[in-house]
Formats: structure tokens, C-alpha cells, sequence
């Protein structure tokens, strides 16, 4: 454990009297609400637009990330945005991809304890800072009208498993879900079908159904065309 957590954690067991408490939890709520003000403001004018995950570890000459540039661009040309974490790798292809089409490329960047920078290809009016976590998750789903996660970290399975957690509890309405790469999620889609479902049945078989598995790009694409086209529904812009 470093000095920095060890300092983090003597921190939080200080004693503290009533106004520290009262003065320090008011300060964070107004910081909490600028920025789902800003997020709100901003978003509500950037039209229908897809989400794409990744790892910011990827290198420009992984297949990864040149599939993430492919799906992005091929996004852009039926008509949708992109939107992004803002920062390297797989979030970098993707914005790449989207301004390579001339679409709507955005980034919600976050700040972290190792330095994020927003990556170049992101529009200028529609780069977004933010300092919470789920703040930056809530504006994902709510200007989202699909997801693509591509092989990623912890990151990548937090922001997937929130977006499945809202569908399958009905607290948002169902939206396309897709996974690219299938040896890389075979592990855990292995985990999930067998221990469970099959052994625990912590979830039902119908659950398995809010996410597709691809491996190409126009696989990626055509479940959100395909999606959407069931309701008459094209993106407007």
C-alpha cells in the first residue's frame, strides 16, 4: 500500500464535528449537480448517438483498434455520433473513426490520479470533463442509443454491466448491446452461461438475449441499423 491510500484511509477515520461534515457533503453536492447540469446542457443537442468501449491500452497497431476506427466510421455514415471516454486506444480509434466520416465525435473524459488527456479527434465543442465516475456513467445512457464494447479492463466491464443491470431491471427501455470479439469474450460469456446461470441461476436465460457477440465490423453495425429499423427509427442529423 502506498503512503498516498495509507494517508487516504487515516483521512477518512478522523474525527470530524457536524459543520466539517455539513459544510464538506454541501460543497460536493453542487459540484455533483454543475456537472450533470453541463452534461445535460450539452448532450441534449448532439442528436442519436452510439457508445463505443475499450481499453485506453490498446496501440494503434492492435486489429483492435483499427476495428473500433472501422465501426465507427461505418456508424457515421448511417447517419449516428460517436461517443467516447475521451481518452486513448480504443476511445481514440473510435473519435478517429467518427471524424474520418465527418460524424459527430464526442468525448466525456474523465480526470484521474495518472494524467487523461482528451485525444485529438475529438470535436472541439464536444469534449466534457468530468470528476465523477457516475455522473459520466449517467450521461453515457441517457444520449446512448446503443453500445459497442470492445475488448477493455475493469472500466469496460463497468460501464457494460451498468448498461445490462438498467436494461434487465427495466429502469432504462432496451437498447442494442454488442460485443466485439468473440475469442475475447468467450471466458466470460463461458462463466456467465455455466456458473451463472446453469449452477446459481443468479440470472435468467432471456438476460443472455440483451447482448449480441460479433467479430466484424458490419456485424457491429448492422445489429443497431438492424435495431432500429424494426421501429421505422434513422437517426435525424
Amino acid at each position: 500500500m502506498t503512503e498516498k491510500n495509507e494517508e487516504k484511509i487515516r483521512k477518512a477515520f478522523r474525527q470530524k464535528d457536524w459543520n466539517d461534515i455539513k459544510a464538506s457533503d454541501s460543497w460536493q453536492i453542487f459540484k455533483i449537480m454543475s456537472e450533470f447540469v453541463d452534461g445535460f446542457e450539452r448532450m441534449s443537442r448532439i442528436g442519436p448517438c452510439v457508445s463505443i468501449f475499450g481499453s485506453a491500452r490498446t496501440k494503434p497497431d492492435n486489429p483492435y483498434y483499427k476495428l473500433a476506427d472501422e465501426i465507427a466510421f461505418k456508424l457515421t455514415l448511417e447517419g449516428y455520433g460517436v461517443i467516447t471516454g475521451g481518452g486513448p486506444g480504443i476511445m481514440e480509434a473510435a473519435n478517429k473513426g467518427a471524424n474520418r466520416g465527418n460524424g459527430k465525435s464526442v468525448g466525456l473524459n474523465i480526470e484521474l490520479p495518472f494524467e487523461q488527456k482528451p485525444n485529438e479527434y475529438i470535436d472541439r465543442d464536444k469534449s466534457i470533463d468530468f470528476h465523477y465516475f457516475f455522473v459520466r456513467k449517467t450521461i453515457f445512457l441517457k444520449y446512448s442509443q446503443g453500445f459497442i464494447a470492445l475488448p477493455g479492463g475493469f472500466g469496460t466491464m463497468d460501464e457494460l454491466f451498468e448498461a445490462l443491470t438498467l436494461v434487465q431491471t427495466h429502469k432504462i427501455g432496451e437498447f442494442p448491446v454488442v460485443l466485439v470479439g468473440k475469442k475475447y469474450w468467450s471466458g466470460m460469456l463461458d462463466w456467465i452461461k455455466q456458473t451463472m446461470l446453469l449452477d446459481e441461476r443468479n440470472v435468467n436465460e432471456s438476460d443472455l438475449d440483451y447482448f449480441r457477440v460479433v467479430d466484424t465490423s458490419d456485424e457491429a453495425v448492422k445489429v443497431i441499423t438492424d435495431f432500429y429499423s424494426k421501429y421505422l427509427l434513422k437517426p435525424n442529423f
